[in-house]
């Protein structure tokens, strides 16, 4: 695979991921009682409603990314009501979650595959693992097949887990409300609303750290694919 079909298909997998990781967002907080992302149209696994909230960060910036890097770089984001969130924080924790819950389905569906396919012999494991190569085979379409899983579980672990990081405003800002009493979680929500520098601060701070938190992730997660394999 030359460099620019291997962007594209990072590209193709982080569009779908985030197309799927938007919509469980927009489904958890219909089922909650926050009908925004629903009649925006969030509520879909088709791409187009998630794209028209989002052009810039789900396909002008990413493909760029993959024209100058070979990586993706973007973002999206469904629609709520914050005073909804205020109001229910517990719902809209479940809502946060949703997100990097679709992300794990996707992972353990690729991650299956992989062990699965180790399992019968279309698969080997790698002597050196690297982000999106997972799997080697000397077949060449078993080979393409194992990369096009490599890349959907990777690209899937690193969104569920960055994601999940407790800075706002990512997820895992929003399901700490889980955690907390029902006074609690309501000041928590309002605080946030109410300091929407926290969200800049947030991201640098992720940014930051993530390499450091995501590294043995990874590692760890790919070990688990071939039992007996160790990778480090």
């Amino acid at each position: 695979m030359n460099d620019l079909g291997e962007g594209l298909l990072y590209f193709a997998v982080f569009l779908f991921s985030t197309t799927l990781h938007e919509a469980a967002h927009a489904w958890a907080a219909f089922r909650g009682g926050d009908l925004t992302a629903y009649h925006g149209g969030q509520v879909s696994l088709d791409p187009m409603p998630h794209i028209r909230r989002e052009p810039i960060g789900m396909v002008v910036l990413p493909l760029i990314s993959v024209l100058v890097s070979g990586w993706p770089l973007g973002f999206a984001s469904a629609p709520y009501d914050p005073e909804w969130a205020e109001q229910h924080p517990r719902r809209a924790a479940w809502m946060a979650l949703a997100g990097p819950g679709a992300n794990f389905f996707l992972l353990l569906i690729a991650g299956l595959a992989l062990r699965i396919g180790s399992i019968a012999g279309a698969f080997s494991a790698p002597e050196h693992i690297s982000f999106g190569a997972l799997a080697d085979s000397a077949d060449p379409m078993w080979a393409l097949a194992g990369r096009v899983l490599s890349v959907v579980f990777s690209m899937n672990l690193l969104l569920m887990a960055f994601n999940l990081l407790p800075f706002p405003p990512l997820d895992g800002s929003a399901v700490l409300s889980l955690g907390f009493g029902p006074d609690t979680a309501r000041r928590y929500q309002g605080f946030l609303r109410s300091t929407p520098m926290l969200g800049w601060i947030g991201l640098y701070a992720a940014w930051r750290l993530f390499d450091f938190v995501f590294d043995p992730i990874f590692l760890v997660a790919a070990s688990l694919l071939y039992p007996g394999v160790s990778y480090g």
